[in-house]
């Protein structure tokens, strides 16, 4: 609707002679002030030589010349601010639009025939699987999902650091401390091993002796000459690795590829080395790129120490190629930590100098950090607080309240996994991306106000409604008489705007549209529930009219918490 009204909008300034390319549609904050308001009058009033309001009165005149039936009234307020009322046939049709695209409702096709390679998660082997982690996944994976539903072909990709210090710390302590207990799962193992590395990288600070030891151990690393070493490499890797993959498992995401450090950096030390006195310059025996010749934002950073070792930024250069080379995306969109967002910068500036054809088809996007409400960083458990230990705790608390429901013990885990996605993977893409996340860990499981676990259990209230119905011989239906009997809710103005919402999400590359549209959504919705009787036996059309609201209330519901990657349990 958003886009037909822009367009009769056009026409009618055509009409009067000014032309305008940008019209400003927005939904009034107050819902009494219509459904949809322009400011195109005050915008154009100096062009066309009128006053505001008297603008606004010659296009609202032109407007109402072929008034479409979408609309039942316009006005003007103000200083020249025009609204528009939709009119009740508007709303029940797009309540049948909703019942017939059902799981495709709010897509868009604005993709369709390109292909986008969204990188996202990068966790490293040998470390524990942090926080910074969990947020990388909740965002990428909603941006894959929004990128997916409109149109594009999608292709997620993880980038992981089986190389670097960070492995030569852990192996350090492996080799002093022995690999520990190999008869343990696979994430006891996977603890052990970010135990290790903590210890290396303690002494590694503390030690200078110690730090030329394990300085000499990455060497060994890169140069696979020492047989020990390549074994622990090997063990600790594969470990990790796949303690990773029961993580994604519980997050719902299945990645396409799987980039390592170890693959890349011999590809981006070649690209380096044969541009070395064209982009890149010898300097003390490392190779730099001077990012501040070309633009005064950026800086110089080494790509190839003077170890002759390559640095994050070279690697970087050969995952981007790569994934060129592979896959040939129309876009690649990368997603870390804020803090990466100058070193990447000084990255794409050198890589589009080697390739220009890339420079336009690159985005990088960025996440804050996240904090605690408490201003704690431990664990229920007193560890470490990393993306693991906090999917557990939530998941943990979540069981204790289920204690007295009559659920099956497989039931309650699967429920209990679903809320505890749900509760951090909505406090995260709540927030706008570069912002820092407070997270409250009380209010995130909570089952009311601002939370994950809201949105699904006001999704599982609303088919259980249906369900009560269907037992009572209640059918879903649009064709009951609202022309005496039916004024249009606030529900059914929220609903519609939906695939504006997912566009918008996926033209800013930011989820937290959708996050915000449906706790909007699902507060409508229980003042609908509070206030009317939904079931009423002694007017069965409006009850079958209130149920087909219910249902497309459901349905949009789904869809956007899919988008967040968040899934609905079937009871809770």
């Amino acid at each position: 609707m958003k886009e037909k009204l822009e367009q009769i909008i056009k026409n009618v300034l055509k009409n009067l002679g000014i032309q305008a390319e940008n019209i400003v549609l927005e939904h009034p904050q107050e819902l009494v002030h219509g459904d949809y308001s322009t400011n195109v009058a005050l915008a154009c009033a100096k062009i066309a030589g009128k006053n505001p309001r008297a603008l606004a009165e010659d296009i609202v005149a032109e407007l109402l010349k072929n008034k479409p039936t979408e609309i039942e009234k316009i006005e003007i307020a103000g200083p020249g601010f025009i609204n528009f009322y939709l009119s009740k046939k508007f709303f029940v049709q797009s309540i049948l639009e909703i019942k017939k695209a059902d799981g495709a409702w709010g897509n868009n096709t604005v993709l369709s025939g390109k292909k986008v390679m969204v990188e996202y998660t990068q966790p490293n082997p040998f470390k524990p699987f942090h926080i910074g982690h969990l947020m990388s996944n909740a965002i990428g994976e909603s941006v894959s999902r929004v990128v997916e539903f409109s149109g594009a072909q999608t292709i997620r990709a993880n980038y992981q650091g089986d190389i670097g210090p960070h492995v030569a710390k852990a192996i350090w302590a492996i080799l002093k401390n022995g690999k520990g207990d190999e008869h343990l799962s696979v994430v006891a193992q996977a603890n052990y091993i970010g135990n290790c590395y903590v210890e290396g990288s303690t002494v590694y600070e503390t030690d200078p002796a110690l730090k030329a030891e394990i300085d000499a151990i990455n060497k060994k690393i890169y140069e696979k000459s020492d047989e020990q070493i390549n074994d622990i490499y090997e063990w600790g890797r594969k470990i990790t690795l796949d303690a990773f993959e029961k993580i994604y498992t519980m997050l719902g995401t299945k990645f396409d590829y799987y980039f390592f450090e170890s693959e890349m950096a011999p590809i981006g030390t070649k690209i380096v080395k044969d541009n070395t006195g064209s982009v890149f310059d010898e300097s003390d025996g490392a190779i730099v790129f001077h990012g501040e010749k070309y633009d005064s934002k950026l800086h110089t950073r080494v790509f190839i120490n003077s170890q002759g070792l390559p640095t994050y930024e070279t690697k970087e250069i050969g995952l981007t190629v790569t994934k060129f080379e592979k896959e040939n995306p129309d876009l690649s969109i990368v997603d870390t930590a804020i803090e990466q967002g100058e070193y990447m910068k000084v990255v794409q500036k050198a890589i589009s100098l080697i390739h220009p054809e890339y420079e336009s088809r690159m985005k990088h996007i960025t996440h804050g950090m996240m904090r605690f409400a408490s201003g704690k960083m431990s664990s229920r458990k007193g560890n470490v607080v990393t993306g693991e230990s906090l999917l557990n705790d939530a998941k943990e608390i979540v069981l204790e309240k289920m204690t007295e429901r009559d659920f099956s013990e497989s039931e309650k885990e699967i429920i209990a996994e679903q809320v505890a996605v749900a509760a951090l993977k909505y406090s995260i893409l709540k927030q706008a991306l570069g912002s820092d996340i407070i997270y409250d860990f009380e209010k995130s499981i909570s089952f009311e106000g601002d939370s994950g676990p809201y949105l699904q259990y006001t999704v599982v209230r609303a088919k259980s409604i249906l369900e009560k119905a269907k037992s009572q011989g209640f059918e879903i239906s649009t064709s009951f008489d609202m022309s005496t009997d039916w004024q249009t809710i606030n529900l059914e103005k929220y609903l519609y705007r939906f695939p504006e919402i997912v566009l918008r999400a996926y033209q800013h590359l930011e989820p937290h549209h959708i996050a915000t549209y449906l706790i909007e959504l699902a507060s409508q919705f229980n003042s609908f529930y509070g206030q009317e009787q939904i079931i009423d036996e002694s007017n069965p059309g409006k009850t079958m009219y209130k149920l087909a609201i219910t249902s497309a209330f459901i349905t949009t519901m789904q869809n956007g918490l899919k988008l967040l990657g968040i899934s609905v349990p079937e009871k809770m």
